[in-house]
């Protein structure tokens, strides 16, 4: 069987570091680990496992650029990460010096990866770039998009970690025992590992239903207790409850097609009682879970203080604005909601989706509230918040459009990529399978990844959506399916059914084998189990076909 040993090594001293304030930048030298440009010092300390770096200001500091001098092998390939979430678009590469890669990236060549990365919850918005003259590390640490006031205050903003994974393969007759493994995907997800020392992950495996794919927010509480007695019948046997998932539609101030947004203090008249419906929703044998966008909020008593000047939304490093969202969060778990799936919040903070972020987060010209904090430490505080007044109630958080390397610690579950579709099959091929491999090195190291729904309204074909339950439910990772009543017959049904008893145990884990040859695997395996799925329609790929509510994606749309 093939096996892999581990070694870590340092970047060492940079060659080159940028000290970028509102007064200018400057290009400065590196003695004894420190570098500094008029009231700006920036710090490489050596630690056990990883090398600081720490920067100390009485400036507007706006990033710090780190360059290395690196020999890369010929014929190396790349694999990096996204800002917030996968929209169909992460791959191994070629090189490519203008290639952004958030967080953490892998170089591969035949038998060995090199991985170069920040641990999780990094007090700075980090990416790299990877060239045939070195590596690059950029640390934005701007307030929003102005410099962060640090007053001299020392910020550790990142801890860098890289790891080098050499494989060792044994004799052919044992080697051809184990098809299903993937040496590089194995380096990923130790790597993962070695960035997130301290993960909070479910005490059981999540799954469940949500029917936002087929009615798409006009849903109302009789719609959503007749789906929980369809999801009953389809989990029958199952010793694990599965969740049943209210998403946009129930909310005060629901506008069909218009808004989704707060207040989130009640229902509206389709769902008149939230405690009730939740107690119900239990009564029949679900768990409970709800969807929510703390963010956006018209409640009227709301100062505009406790607003972002660029959009209106919440700016969480308000104190009294952070305080009424936890109130929020602390209200549904008072109603008996054992999930939330807390969504949009980076697109709220931020302005941008993570395709639009290239390479920075967010536009220069504004800031939040306290300019004394980073955007990565106010986002890292946001979520903080949220998960320690969930946890008095151990309802679990599922993070939508959040930042997983932020999150990572502070939240059970994570959406990792952009929305599939029960409308058209070739946004649900593209973002779908996607996230779900180039995502699932971080599935039980960082959090539960949730690759999103299947979603089954007769638009898509069965034999299709069957193979992509099958590929989420075989890789372990949670199930939500979207499925409008009657759409199935009775051995569609009963295959479904049998899917869903799967996801109740996620016993097994397969990886996507052939991930470095393309960015829709179809070769998954584990072990001896090995199985190659038929990701295309016969007819080729339909672009266009459907419009979906919120998408993020223009080119599927």
């Amino acid at each position: 069987m093939n096996k892999m040993t581990s070694e870590c090594f340092r970047l060492g001293i940079p060659d080159y570091v940028t000290i970028e304030t509102e007064e200018g930048s400057a290009v400065v030298s590196t003695a004894n680990r420190e570098a500094g440009w008029k009231g700006t010092k920036v710090e490489f300390t050596e630690a056990s496992g990883y090398e600081e770096v720490s920067i100390t200001s009485v400036d507007a500091v706006k990033g710090v650029k780190v360059r290395w001098s690196y020999q890369w092998p010929d014929k190396v390939r790349f694999l990096g990460d996204a800002w917030e979430r996968g929209y169909g678009d992460l791959e191994w590469r070629g090189m490519s010096g203008r290639r952004i890669m958030p967080w953490y990236f892998l170089a591969a060549v035949p038998g060995e990866t090199m991985c170069f990365g920040v641990m999780v919850q990094p007090r700075a918005m980090c990416y790299w770039q990877a060239d045939s003259e070195g590596v690059t590390l950029y640390l934005d640490v701007r307030c929003g998009g102005r410099g962060v006031l640090l007053e001299g205050r020392t910020l550790h903003a990142a801890k860098i970690v890289c790891e080098k994974y050499t494989e060792n393969t044994v004799d052919e007759a044992v080697e051809s025992q184990c098809g299903g493994y993937n040496f590089t995907y194995e380096s990923a997800r130790s790597f993962c590992i070695r960035m997130c020392p301290n993960p909070i992950l479910p005490e059981f495996p999540v799954y469940g239903s949500n029917n936002w794919y087929y009615a798409y927010g006009k849903s109302s509480e009789e719609e959503i207790l007749a789906d929980t007695k369809e999801l009953v019948k389809l989990t029958r046997g199952a010793s694990n409850p599965p969740f049943m998932v209210i998403d946009d539609c129930w909310q005060e101030h629901h506008r069909l097609d218009e808004y989704n947004g707060g207040p989130w203090k009640k229902g509206n008249a389709k769902f008149p009682d939230m405690s009730g419906i939740a107690q119900k929703m239990k009564n029949m044998g679900v768990r409970t879970g709800i969807w929510v966008r703390f963010l956006l909020n018209e409640d009227e008593v709301i100062p505009d203080e406790w607003r972002l000047s660029h959009n209106q939304c919440l700016d969480p490093s308000h104190p009294d604005a952070l305080r009424y969202i936890t109130e929020d969060a602390e209200r549904i778990c008072k109603w008996g909601f054992q999930l939330i799936k807390h969504d949009f919040s980076t697109f709220d903070l931020f302005g941008k989706w993570g395709f639009e972020m290239n390479p920075l987060v967010t536009e220069d010209g504004w800031h939040f509230y306290d300019r004394h904090r980073t955007s990565a430490e106010i986002v890292k505080d946001f979520y903080e918040a949220i998960y320690n007044a969930a946890k008095p109630y151990n309802t679990l958080i599922l993070g939508c459009n959040t930042i997983g390397h932020l999150g990572a610690g502070l939240m059970q579950l994570n959406r990792t990529g952009d929305d599939t579709s029960g409308l058209n099959w070739e946004r649900t091929r593209c973002m779908g399978v996607n996230t779900l491999a180039f995502s699932l090195p971080r599935h039980g190291t960082f959090y539960h990844i949730d690759a999103d729904c299947v979603g089954i309204t007769g638009d898509i074909p069965w034999e299709l959506n069957r193979q992509w339950a099958d590929a989420v439910v075989k890789s372990g990772t949670p199930l939500f399916i979207s499925a409008k009543p009657g759409v199935l017959n009775a051995l569609e049904d009963e295959e479904l059914h049998q899917i869903m008893l799967e996801a109740s145990r996620q016993e097994q884990h397969r990886m996507p084998l052939d991930w470095e040859d393309t960015d829709c695997p179809r070769i998954w395996g584990e072990g001896h189990d090995v199985m190659t799925y038929q990701w295309y329609e016969k007819s080729g790929p339909k672009l266009g076909s459907k419009t979906e509510k919120y998408s993020a994606s223009l080119p599927l749309a």
